[in-house]
């Protein structure tokens, strides 16, 4: 569901609704239909609009919100259903529990990051770094842990000693499969040492696995980065100009 937003004129006044929509698959392709009309919406600040179409979904769906959802919510909710045929009642299943929670004594352990680090995996795994590093001779624990190093300079970039602690702040020790929880910065920097010896073939099997994974060609950028000032009035040459510096000066 989304919002769809359109003006009218009548009398010279102009009129802004809103509109919630949904997409349905019909014969003759998708089409848009109007759920209900939401208003002019003026109240509500402009970045609480999506919200308030994936707040009223989550309702008609059936999704109990946490915390309950307010008065003006459930008003719409009403206001949506009575427009719509009644569905299908559906025979309880026996063996349904139902589960009270008590927000006031929800607490929450160790909680990880996740999603940016399970994107950095697929990535690593898409480019080949893993056979890449094994056959530069490190090993299996040598490629995870350099693995981790590059999904921190991705994500979050940190010093070698800060570093130990975000990977125990996030998933890349699930995902990874390697416990993490006694690592130091010593290990991180003997890591880079075995890498070091090895980039010019880590540097060059990688170009060579961009190259077939994103069809790219052979092309060679030269950049100039020169700069060039004048000190003095330099009256005498036309040359000089004002401008812009990139040296500040």
């Amino acid at each position: 569901m989304y919002l769809r937003k359109t003006i009218k004129t009548h009398k010279g006044k102009t009129y802004t609704n809103f509109l919630l929509v949904e997409s349905q698959h019909t014969p003759k392709g998708p089409r848009q239909r109007i759920i209900c009309s939401l208003g002019a919406l003026a109240p509500a600040p402009r970045e609480q609009w999506l919200d308030l179409a994936h707040r009223l979904q989550a309702r008609l769906q059936g999704q109990s919100s946490f915390p309950p959802a307010d008065g003006p919510i459930e008003t719409l909710v009403k206001k949506v259903r009575r427009g719509r045929p009644a569905p299908a009642e559906e025979s309880p299943t026996p063996a349904s529990v139902t589960i009270t929670v008590d927000p006031e004594r929800v607490t929450m352990e160790e909680p990880r990051e996740a999603g940016t680090v399970h994107v950095g995996h697929q990535v690593w795994q898409q480019l080949g770094l893993r056979e890449i590093l094994q056959r530069a001779g490190l090993s299996d624990s040598a490629c995870q842990l350099s693995e981790a190093m590059t999904l921190n300079r991705l994500i979050f970039p940190l010093s070698e000693h800060a570093m130990p602690d975000w990977m125990r702040r996030t998933a890349v020790a699930d995902i990874l499969g390697v416990d993490f929880s006694s690592l130091h910065d010593d290990a991180l920097y003997r890591n880079l040492d075995r890498l070091h010896p090895n980039r010019e073939h880590i540097e060059t099997a990688l170009a060579e696995r961009e190259k077939t994974l994103f069809h790219l060609d052979d092309t060679l950028y030269l950049y100039d980065l020169t700069s060039t000032y004048f000190e003095g009035q330099a009256a005498s040459n036309p040359q000089a100009k004002r401008g812009y510096s990139r040296d500040k000066r």
